[in-house]
């Protein structure tokens, strides 16, 4: 089911659109940013409105939101972290994962984050595909990142880096892992680096292989033959050329980071060693008792994002971390909607974000089409908003403002052989779409 007779306003709080696909997805990856171009057909379609620098839930309520409109979808993501709840979180060279991938990826609010790279050994904490993403970034010959859309100032840190080996650790075993096969083989293929794991970890695990579903089998096959299986002459000469390492560590649970002899910042990280109990879906890591030491300068926390709050009006379920819904619907709420991370949590990739939104869109169409939404009155849309933010101080950027910035980010960028070089400050950005 679809109309011809909806106008649609998006509200952004940045100056900037897309989210996760520009802040989220790794500078390597500029095939997963081709998605910017359906949403680019989208926002420049007639019924179609784009609002950017407009702060929902401060510059505007969702209560006057819901006046404006006949129905609002909160589709804000997650931009909250989930903690290790240890000591020594707070020390100097523990970061978030996403705090880390906002600084490379040029988001305004992580462009201090300056993050010392002095040290030899990393530990990401969580193996999902974020995990990956970061250990890639710290590993990656700069000559391969220099030709990305990374920013100028990560990339120049990168360069200084002292980082030789990154491990990345999670408490249960190989056959849990989170990411994907294709993050897998990137690290599997970097240049210039070799994998370093135990083999210990491995026991049994090929004896599984039967009986696990596809992709997980491929998954495992392919950690397998990194991890134990002897090498061919071609890999083991890069092997042997490679001056940084990288590896899994199974069965480990974060204790306390470590500080340094001023107790000012992190030199290593006390882990928990686990054994796993119960089988298949069921499986849980279970503390052994056993602790191990492992020296780092950086900790990298990967294990997960959260939903926050956006405002008072809309219900919160703050130990999932979502709005609480029934098929995008927010409960106890007529004409508001939810869709992707806030909706159902933190998880999947693009595709499944994308499919979740669209359900939501379905939901919302047939809540008019049974009546349950009303569409009857006239609602003022964003003309209603508009007096409001003005009213406020806030200038709203439209998509014709935003294209301005796009069009001098592809000019810098083109000038360092890159695809675009990010403004880093809402500022500036403000400056150039208002020129």
């Amino acid at each position: 089911m679809t109309r011809t007779d909806v106008q649609v306003d998006i509200y952004e709080r940045l100056p900037v659109p897309f989210g996760l696909v520009r802040f989220g997805v790794a500078p390597d990856h500029p095939e997963v940013k081709n998605v910017i171009n359906t949403f680019t057909q989208t926002a420049q379609h007639a019924r179609c409105s784009f609002h950017g620098n407009v702060r929902v839930g401060k510059d505007v309520t969702v209560e006057e939101l819901q006046e404006a409109y006949h129905a609002v979808v909160l589709s804000y993501g997650a931009e909250g972290n989930r903690t290790m709840g240890v000591p020594g979180e707070d020390l100097a060279g523990v970061y978030s994962a996403k705090d880390f991938v906002g600084w490379y990826n040029g988001l305004p609010r992580n462009r201090e984050l300056r993050p010392d790279l002095s040290c030899e050994t990393a530990v990401i904490l969580g193996q999902g595909n974020v995990a990956l993403d970061v250990a890639r970034m710290l590993l990656s010959p700069v000559d391969i990142l220099k030709k990305t859309d990374i920013t100028q100032h990560a990339l120049d840190a990168l360069a200084e880096s002292s980082v030789r080996r990154v491990l990345i650790v999670g408490r249960r075993g190989p056959l849990q892992v989170a990411c994907t096969i294709k993050e897998l083989r990137e690290m599997v293929n970097l240049p210039g680096t070799r994998p370093e794991m135990e083999a210990s970890e491995f026991e049994g695990i090929a004896e599984t292989l039967k009986s696990l579903v596809r992709p997980r089998k491929r998954l495992t096959e392919l950690l397998l033959k990194a991890a134990i299986e002897t090498p061919g002459e071609e890999e083991l000469e890069k092997r042997n050329r490679a001056e940084r390492a990288w590896g899994f560590r199974f069965l480990r649970r974060p204790l306390e980071v470590l500080p340094s002899t001023d107790l000012i910042r992190a030199a290593g990280i006390r882990l928990a060693v686990n054994r796993l109990e119960g089988d298949g879906e069921g499986v849980r890591a279970v503390a052994t008792g056993e602790v191990e030491d492992v020296e780092c300068g950086l900790v990298i926390s990967s294990i997960g994002y959260k939903s926050l709050p956006i405002d008072p009006a809309v219900p919160f379920d703050a130990r999932k971390a979502i709005i609480p819904n029934t098929m995008g619907r927010v409960q106890q709420t007529a004409g508001l909607y939810c869709s992707g991370w806030v909706k159902r949590g933190p998880t999947g990739v693009i595709a499944t974000t994308m499919n979740d939104s669209f359900d939501t869109a379905r939901t919302l169409l047939q809540d008019i089409g049974k009546g349950t939404l009303d569409v009857s009155t006239v609602k003022p849309g964003s003309q209603g908003v508009s007096a409001l933010l003005e009213k406020r101080g806030v200038k709203p950027v439209s998509f014709s403002d935003w294209e301005k910035i796009d069009s001098e980010e592809t000019r810098r960028g083109e000038t360092r052989g890159k695809p675009r070089e990010k403004m880093l400050d809402v500022g500036e950005m403000l400056q150039v779409a208002r020129a």
